[in-house]
């Protein structure tokens, strides 16, 4: 009897009618997190807004609801989220904090065939006691990787390569976005802002080896510092960076290179850039400045033949004292849907008394098609290429995306009193994309040479096989 009266008690003063209503009220928002996630009809916020409106419930409890759900989110923004994003990242929710860890795994066969001058040529120790002719097998590249931003501003990133049985750095470096005028400066080791096909990461190249010119004028990775930064909606970048150092393997500078630096700097652009880049038309030039002591510090331009196995430098201008370098360099990329088209020009003009300041040059230009309707993704942002992600992985019935590409690439390094000879490679690569982050790479390179000091010309054969894996 009491119950029953408690019960009929409640129903008079309202309780039990403003329970009913807010139980109506809220169905309908569980309905849309449950069912439709993506897109709920109503937020929390306006839920709580209706049902003080209406009188469920009061401006105190209102407020008091409230206060916990700011707190929620305050918690919720510090936790962290570990999920995978071509590579193991570990985030904090309101982005202040984030890490990342990855790695890259290229494991090379190759075999390499001269003609018998080629063999002769080695014979007579041109090649340093170095041989082209045989096969073999390397690990490219075997690195892993730590990098992130602290405290939503601050970079970070470590890189270390293990291949050779050995311990080399590559990007060391720190550094801070959002600065006013600026941009992003990093301080470290890191690459130079010079070249397209430099700049662009070895998981993305088409073709196994960078091209002649590229391995020989682009100065790659030195310690300094790198300010760069956008313009107009990320349709102009820009770097430049002082560069010091003679830099080995461990980031170092020998003590007494003080005259051993670099002044570069990039400027590229796209003024065709439509449907997230499936056409798009890149130019771009770089120009370094590099400032040596003749008397102190040598110059040596070389390069192998688009092959690393071996160590042989088919074209080798050997090393000479200079007092500097002017290097000048024009990028041109074209991607119209599978079609990719680009190109890049080298010129090394040097001050140089001893070898009566010579100037080297080089060029090449590719071409590749997607067979599988694929495009070469391009970073704005960057400036360079950027991941392949196939249509359909090869998993569970899937092609995978297929390339086929052609390149031609020339060097020249004979001029004034330096013959370090002239050289023109005919590549040609199939590329099968597994996915994202697993590729299969097959290369065929003619590599011509001639006009080199005391070698006779000749000409090498060179098949190539890549399996590589990047997280």
């Amino acid at each position: 009897m009491k119950r029953a009266t408690e019960r009929h008690n409640l129903f008079r003063n309202g309780l039990w009618r403003k329970r009913l209503l807010l139980t109506a009220t809220m169905m309908p928002m569980l309905a849309s997190t449950a069912f439709a996630v993506d897109k709920p009809e109503v937020t929390a916020e306006e839920v709580l807004e209706l049902l003080r409106e209406s009188g469920v419930i009061t401006q105190q409890q209102y407020d008091a609801v409230l206060k916990k759900a700011e707190a929620r989110k305050e918690e919720q923004a510090k936790e962290y989220a570990v999920k995978w994003d071509n590579g193991l990242s570990v985030n904090r929710n309101d982005g202040a904090f984030k890490l990342k860890l990855g790695g890259r795994i290229h494991l090379d066969w190759g075999y390499a065939s001269g003609s018998s001058a080629i063999d002769r040529n080695e014979a007579n120790n041109v090649y340093g006691g170095s041989t082209i002719d045989g096969d073999g097998v390397e690990f490219r590249r075997a690195r892993l990787y730590i990098s992130g931003t602290l405290w939503e501003e601050y970079l970070f990133k470590a890189q270390y390569d293990f291949a050779g049985g050995d311990v080399d750095w590559k990007d060391v470096y720190m550094g801070k976005e959002n600065i006013p005028g600026l941009g992003t400066l990093l301080l470290g080791q890191m690459h130079e802002p010079f070249s397209l096909e430099e700049l662009t990461s070895s998981n993305y190249i088409t073709f196994m080896e960078r091209s002649l010119p590229t391995s020989a004028f682009a100065p790659s990775r030195k310690t300094g510092i790198r300010a760069a930064n956008t313009l107009y909606d990320q349709n102009i970048t820009w770097a430049i960076g002082a560069f010091y150092g003679d830099t080995d393997d461990d980031g170092d500078s020998n003590f007494d290179d003080i005259a051993n630096t670099d002044i570069t700097l990039r400027l590229s652009g796209v003024p065709i850039f439509d449907n997230e880049g499936e056409h798009l038309l890149h130019l771009g030039l770089g120009y370094s400045y590099q400032i040596r002591d003749e008397g102190e510090t040598e110059l040596r331009f070389r390069t192998r033949p688009e092959f690393h196995i071996t160590d042989v430098r088919l074209v080798d201008t050997g090393t000479f004292d200079a007092d500097s370098v002017n290097l000048f360099n024009p990028e041109l990329a074209l991607v119209w849907g599978p079609l990719s088209i680009q190109g890049e020009y080298f010129y090394a003009s040097v001050d140089s008394t001893e070898a009566d300041d010579p100037s080297f040059q080089g060029a090449y230009l590719y071409t590749s098609w997607f067979i599988t309707g694929e495009h070469r993704p391009y970073s704005r942002s960057s400036g360079k290429f950027s991941r392949v992600k196939p249509k359909d992985n090869f998993i569970g019935g899937g092609s995978g995306a297929w390339e086929i590409a052609a390149r031609w690439s020339w060097i020249d390094l004979t001029d004034s009193n330096v013959e370090g000879g002239e050289q023109n490679d005919l590549s040609l690569g199939v590329n099968w994309y597994l996915t994202p982050n697993n590729r299969l790479m097959f290369n065929y390179v003619y590599a011509d040479v001639d006009d080199r000091e005391e070698a006779e010309d000749g000409d090498v054969d060179i098949f190539a096989m890549r399996l590589q894996t990047d997280f």
